[in-house]
């Protein structure tokens, strides 16, 4: 920002606050006009966007103590601050005025002596001296500096979505810091812990440069059946002992769609992994499987006449123990 332009614009009137006004007041007060004249809120308004743009402004000033304080006393030079040259009267003068003296700009090669409280605040800002203010040659932009204009700060932020959104991807709406309503297209396969940037969504630059962006992390909530494995999708399917022992078509749940049929062959173990294509998560690097595992239930309760006929069927089966082989490698 140049510096005439701090003569000539009152923030506090801008922001509509006092010249005492304590940094959580002026919080409020900005984002109450903020939410008013964001141009989000007021489309194909340019009247509300300029005054958005006058508020970003003012606040991006006000809310920095070291800038604040050189803001109030570049205003308190334009409101009765006077020069005197050597051997003249006092006079009141323009900031050009004194600058042109001191920089050999103008046609009086003349210096001049301030005579009302701050300049040497404002000359330790521009010069490096005093607390905090930016050197001629820094790059952080403004009139303070020489460099391009500042980037605003980018903005960390969280959000929480559900599975499917996760999964097939969609926009949602989110509320920033200072009461803007924005929109973020969420990419389908997006994964727990991802980070999205949104450009241009963060600080605005206190002096005219671009914007920051959101740093936007996404925190994914479980989905009662389904689970992520890269683009694949895995859910565990129970089938009888009887399925699993004889074979069987079973149906096999989708993640947003209807079930799927599939076929059990006979003597399927437990564990074993039964592949529907292409009914995975689909991204830009290709689409997925959904994965069916197989768990055989057990029946908790038996009828007498059950328990007589499965014990006469587990004494018709060969005379073998499964573990066998788990024993004699737990061995060796």
């Amino acid at each position: 920002m140049a510096s005439q332009d701090w003569f000539d614009k009152d923030f506090y009137k801008v922001l509509g606050v006092s010249k005492d006004v304590t940094p959580a007041e002026l919080k409020k007060a900005y984002r109450k006009l903020a939410r008013k004249y964001h141009p989000d809120s007021n489309p194909g308004n340019p009247a509300a966007e300029a005054k958005f743009k006058e508020l970003s402004e003012a606040h991006s000033v006000l809310n920095d103590a070291a800038q604040r304080k050189e803001y109030d006393a570049v205003r308190a030079m334009g409101s009765g601050a006077r020069f005197a040259a050597p051997g003249g009267r006092a006079q009141s003068g323009g900031f050009e005025d004194a600058f042109g003296g001191m920089f050999g700009g103008g046609s009086r090669q003349q210096s001049y002596t301030f005579e009302q409280g701050g300049f040497d605040d404002i000359l330790g800002g521009m010069f490096g001296r005093g607390g905090g203010g930016a050197g001629f040659g820094n790059p952080t932009g403004g009139y303070r500096g020489s460099g391009a204009p500042t980037r605003g700060r980018d903005v960390i932020a969280s959000t929480t979505i559900d599975f499917i959104t996760a999964t097939q991807g969609d926009q949602i709406s989110l509320q920033t810091q200072d009461g803007r309503p924005i929109k973020v297209k969420i990419p389908a396969g997006v994964a727990d812990g991802q980070k999205i940037r949104l450009r241009g969504k963060g600080q605005p630059s206190p002096d005219g440069g671009e914007s920051g962006d959101i740093v936007l992390t996404i925190t994914v909530r479980k989905h009662s059946v389904f689970e992520r494995d890269g683009l694949n999708l895995r859910v565990t399917v129970p089938v009888t002992f009887v399925e699993a022992s004889l074979g069987a078509t079973i149906e096999v749940p989708t993640l947003g769609g209807s079930p799927v049929k599939l076929r059990v062959a006979p003597g399927t173990p437990g564990g074993r992994v039964l592949r529907v294509k292409g009914r995975g998560v689909t991204t830009a690097k290709g689409t997925g499987d959904l994965l069916a595992i197989v768990q055989v239930a057990v029946p908790s309760h038996l009828s007498k006449d059950a328990e007589e006929k499965l014990t006469a069927f587990a004494e018709a089966l060969p005379k073998e123990n499964p573990r066998d082989e788990l024993i004699a490698r737990a061995k060796g």
